[in-house]
């Protein structure tokens, strides 16, 4: 099933519509009309289709250019054993469902790419080296901007995503990343929703006015 057959038409009014640069169809695939998604169909999710959200992802804005976000992708399912062993019971059963779950980490060790990454920062590897606590709170921080930016790049995709923190984060980073020393931020179930239970109801969202103050 495509998200196609999903996204209904929900435009803005006029006035704010016009100040997007992308249309209509566009702004609801992304946000609008985009759920998350608690119950998935067979349709399978492409290593293909999960490299082109990347495409978009890894030109978000990190700090010096870290990138610190890694991806455990996870379809298998004897990966999917190991990975439901460590959800909360609310969501082990939905994740063991799921095509794809994506793990997003951080990844304490991103100054080792800084050379490559960030010419402009010279030695800044080697300054970063001993500051395990600073590195720590870096990657997490720019790691969960660009975890913003991957739930839009699957959408952009055709894909939908169920995002969820219920889990033994330390239990998964023990299972999975003893070697890599990534940490666990965020679980994303991906795939195409299925016909009966994938979404809950939408829900209020808050206005500009209640969330922004201008000076």
């Amino acid at each position: 099933m495509s998200t196609d057959t999903l996204i209904e038409s929900s435009a803005a009014p006029s006035e704010q519509a016009d100040q997007l640069a992308i249309d209509a169809q566009a702004a609801d695939r992304l946000f609008r009309a985009a759920h998350t998604t608690h119950a998935f169909s067979d349709e399978p999710v492409t290593d293909a289709q999960i490299q082109a959200a990347w495409d978009l992802v890894r030109w978000a804005p990190t700090a010096m250019n870290t990138l610190p976000l890694r991806l455990l992708v996870v379809r298998t399912p004897e990966a999917k054993q190991r990975l439901g062993a460590h959800m909360a019971d609310f969501n082990r059963d939905k994740t063991l469902a799921a095509p794809v779950t994506i793990v997003a980490a951080a990844d304490p060790s991103f100054h080792q790419h800084l050379g490559t990454l960030a010419p402009f920062r010279e030695g800044i590897a080697e300054q970063l080296d001993p500051q395990a606590d600073l590195r720590e709170g870096m990657a997490r921080t720019n790691a969960l901007i660009q975890i913003g930016y991957l739930i839009v790049g699957l959408r952009a995709a055709g894909l939908s995503v169920g995002p969820m923190t219920g889990f033994d984060a330390a239990g998964i980073d023990a299972e999975f990343f003893g070697e890599s020393g990534w940490r666990t931020l965020v679980a994303i179930n991906v795939g195409y929703p299925a016909d009966e239970g994938a979404h809950f109801p939408r829900q209020a969202r808050l206005d500009f006015h209640q969330v922004a103050e201008v000076l």
